[in-house]
């Protein structure tokens, strides 16, 4: 016979079981396998991310099918797909397992270890701005991050070899050794200080006369082949961009310092800019009606980190990142 608290919790739920819903009663390692199947898209690699061998993990997997009475994966020519009910259950189950994971290690027994740190990658602008302010909450709960900014090519390279967990990427790479999903999109912007979009007729001249109401306005960009500029002049206006930069700058926060300042004109990320343009230091000096998007993915190779703060970050950003 079961006994329960005053709370209504049935005793058994702090002896190693579950209280889930439809996943009451259920051991709590059945869950973590699950978990990491659910994550790795196979029986194989989550073996590995568990250190249990791949029978191990297949009699657990169908020992919780039977106690849940629900199909959770359907068996593919390679790897394994989740079924309907288990996105519900990993949705209710992946923070309580995630947080358990930080104070007692992947296993569930305490661990005299912490966890090795988590090392994460992608554009510097991006991680200042939304990815650092994101994962604050996750420092505080013991997680240690090693962050280092760089270029997306370059960064992917390192990523399948080895030397990063996570790695924020500006396009889906290719190939079925790095697993991606959507994290942002950003929207590009084109803006300068208040006393140029007054000298060139503001947003309404713009709008009326296209880029050459910018003829004469020092361009100031990312790089000599002006990506971003382009990329806006091309969508958004229909045309090549003729100009040459006059100042060029690696480094978009310091392309934004200079615009403010009253170097001239630029293209952006909103989020990048959001509080200049709310404090008017900066101008919006253009609104179409379908602005540039550039997407980021969040990028991982499938089943390689036996490390819980690996997913927890990830799973994180998925959350927060999006949600802003």
């Amino acid at each position: 016979m079961r006994h329960r608290d005053s709370d209504g919790e049935a005793e058994g739920a702090r002896a190693g079981k579950a209280p889930f819903g439809g996943a009451a009663d259920v051991d709590l390692n059945l869950l973590r396998t699950f978990l990491a199947v659910y994550r790795t898209g196979s029986f194989t690699a989550a073996a590995r991310l568990l250190g249990l061998s791949q029978p191990t993990v297949t009699t657990q997997i169908r020992t919780l099918e039977r106690q849940l009475d629900r199909e959770l994966f359907q068996r593919l020519a390679r790897g394994v797909a989740p079924a309907p009910y288990a996105d519900e259950l990993a949705s209710r189950i992946v923070e309580p397992l995630d947080a358990l994971a930080t104070v007692t290690g992947p296993g569930g027994s305490a661990d005299v270890h912490p966890a090795e740190p988590v090392h994460l990658a992608g554009p510097a602008e991006l991680l200042t701005h939304r990815v650092m302010p994101a994962l604050a909450p996750l420092v505080d709960r013991g997680v240690r991050l090693r962050i280092t900014p760089g270029l997306t090519e370059p960064l992917l390279e390192e990523l399948r070899a080895g030397r990063y967990d996570l790695v924020i990427a500006t396009y889906r790479p290719r190939g079925r050794a790095l697993t991606s999903v959507v994290l942002t999109d950003e929207e590009f912007v084109l803006v300068s200080a208040p006393s140029w979009a007054e000298r060139v007729g503001g947003p309404a001249r713009i709008a009326a006369d296209g880029p050459a109401a910018l003829h004469g306005v020092p361009l100031v960009a990312y790089a000599e082949d002006v990506p971003i500029v382009r990329r806006y002049w091309r969508h958004v206006f229909g045309k090549r961009l003729v100009c040459h930069p006059a100042v060029t700058m690696p480094d978009l926060n310091a392309v934004k310092a200079a615009v403010a300042g009253g170097t001239g004109f630029s293209v952006l990320p909103r989020y990048l800019c959001a509080a200049e343009l709310t404090s008017g230091s900066l101008v919006l000096l253009h609104d179409p009606d379908d602005p540039p998007i550039n997407t980021g993915f969040l990028v991982q190779r499938p089943g390689s980190s036996g490390n819980p703060h690996v997913a927890l970050v990830r799973d994180h950003l998925l959350a927060t990142v999006r949600a802003g």
